[in-house]
């Protein structure tokens, strides 16, 4: 619990003088009022909720500044981030505490409850806040023991049931104070005389039922780390650190039969600071040497180079991303002469980010500019990568982009215009191949020429089950450059005067 965490935030960013009363205010229905305190004011008898004008006639001096909401909830998740150094089960929670799941986690630390509390607490007043710590078998429970400062939850006033004023002043005008209290009466006359709220309230305050904590971040598949008794600060030794945690996740990803898509390092710096670091992969990853590289060429690509301050003392390495990986074997039909392009593709994804590097992939359509389409690396669908292994057993067939003979050039450009372009033609009969066009301006010669391909329309797609035909033509002209034309219509059979297009031009 972190009892003054606005105020405190504004005094440790030097945006408000410490030791002074000031107040953090809000407008609300056309008034300004108090939305938190700090602890100057607090100890003059000021209390949040309060209007400002009926504050400042009680200390004239008090000062205001505006609450900033979506500041504080921005520095409380990198204090929750930090606090991933004893667990990866951190939330975040009203009003400004930090609930941690410690189960199984105190032999991993090397700390039992007392020694994590007061470690913690040291941090947080490193960072200039003031804490309260309690621990409870549930958040609920562990929550409110830190807001009313008690060790159990029998022991809690009846406001820690938060069911409005005036419910707990009618159980307290039964005689009803403490949580104890209510412990050993029946469910049922409570919830008919209170309302049904009441015994699920409090069940979970008083740690009988369980509500489970949400975290801040999902607990990834594959996690390791690596305290250190002397804080790290030598960035080389750091990626040596990481070549070995990769080394321990190798051996798990194994186990499941998986590899990883998104690497995640956490550094966990002396002060508190949490320096996060991911690379993603364009397949599936589990190469110690590999991952290394990416990091380093990661860390090596930093707008803003580490800064490991007094060094890191936990370095914790993730694969939040898995998808399963068959364990390849080199046999005889193994090429040799096919270079991997993974290493390859896996750097400019770490460089230009992973969605940057995109691939052809073939669909089932015969028109040229809907027969393939762009897709992310390993994206669902987009077939495996050329030029590795699982591209050369896949064999898969791509009959709507014809591929040329050995040594022949390529039947179709690799870039096309979206649309088409029109040009103006001259050709020996209406219906015969081209022989000289007009386009941008200039005339072109053709000298050689191939086709035609005869392409017909979906007729599916057509209201009335046809449309016009293209006759494409690869073309050369006297300078030696190559263009894909086609005449769109045939001619006196679907149009009279068909027109023609400039679909592509080859490199």
């Amino acid at each position: 619990m972190l009892p003054f965490f606005p105020a405190e935030r504004r005094i440790s960013a030097g945006l408000a003088p410490p030791d002074t009363s000031f107040a953090l205010i809000e407008k609300q229905r056309g008034a300004l009022r108090i939305m938190a305190l700090s602890p100057a004011a607090c100890r003059l008898g000021l209390a949040p909720g309060m209007m400002l004008a009926d504050a400042r006639a009680q200390v004239p001096e008090l000062l205001g500044f505006p609450h900033e909401e979506e500041a504080d909830r921005a520095v409380l998740t990198r204090l929750a981030l930090a606090c991933e150094i004893y667990t990866p089960l951190v939330a975040a929670a009203q009003p400004y505490a930090l609930l941690l799941d410690c189960t199984g986690c105190f032999d991993a630390v090397g700390m039992d409850e007392a020694q994590l509390g007061e470690d913690l607490t040291r941090r947080l007043v490193r960072h200039g806040f003031q804490a309260r710590t309690a621990w409870a078998a549930t958040p609920d429970a562990a929550l409110a023991c830190a807001v009313y400062g008690q060790d159990n939850p029998h022991d809690l006033p009846v406001e820690a049931l938060e069911l409005g004023a005036e419910v707990h002043q009618a159980l307290r005008r039964s005689g009803l104070m403490v949580l104890g209290d209510l412990a050993c009466r029946p469910s049922a006359p409570l919830a008919a005389r209170f309302g049904t709220a009441l015994p699920m309230r409090l069940a979970a305050l008083l740690e009988e039922q369980d509500r489970r904590l949400t975290p801040l971040r999902s607990v990834p598949p594959v996690r390791v780390e690596r305290r250190f008794p002397e804080p790290l600060a030598l960035v080389d030794t750091l990626l040596k650190v990481i070549a070995d945690l990769a080394g321990e996740a190798e051996a798990l990803l194994a186990e499941r039969g998986e590899g990883g898509r998104r690497f995640e390092v956490l550094l966990f710096r002396t002060d508190g600071h949490v320096a996060q670091l991911a690379v993603d992969s364009a397949l599936p990853l589990r190469d110690p040497a590999a991952i290394a590289d990416l990091f380093g060429e990661r860390i090596a690509s930093l707008a803003d180079p580490l800064d490991p301050g007094f060094g890191y003392d936990v370095i914790r390495l993730a694969v939040s991303h898995c998808e399963a990986l068959e364990q390849e074997q080199s046999g005889f039909t193994e090429d040799k002469r096919v270079k991997d392009t993974l290493p390859l593709l896996n750097r400019l994804a770490v460089r230009f980010g992973a969605d940057s590097i995109r691939l052809f992939h073939p669909r089932n359509a015969h028109l040229p500019e809907y027969a393939a389409s762009f897709m992310p690396v390993g994206a669902p669908g987009s077939g495996p990568v050329p030029g590795t292994a699982a591209s050369g057993r896949a064999e898969a067939a791509m009959d709507t982009w014809p591929e040329p003979e050995c040594g022949e050039p390529p039947l179709r450009p690799l870039f096309l215009f979206d649309p088409p372009q029109r040009v103006q033609v001259m050709a020996q009969v209406p219906d015969g191949p081209p022989r000289r066009f007009q386009w941008r301006g200039k005339s072109y010669r053709i000298s050689f020429y191939e086709g035609p391909e005869r392409i017909a329309y979906p007729w599916w797609k057509h209201p009335e089950g046809s449309g016009p035909t293209r006759d494409y033509y690869r073309v050369e002209d006297e300078q030696g450059h190559r263009f894909w034309l086609f005449r769109h219509g045939l001619y006196e059979r679907e149009s009279d005067h068909p027109h023609w297009y400039i679909h592509g031009q080859f490199a």
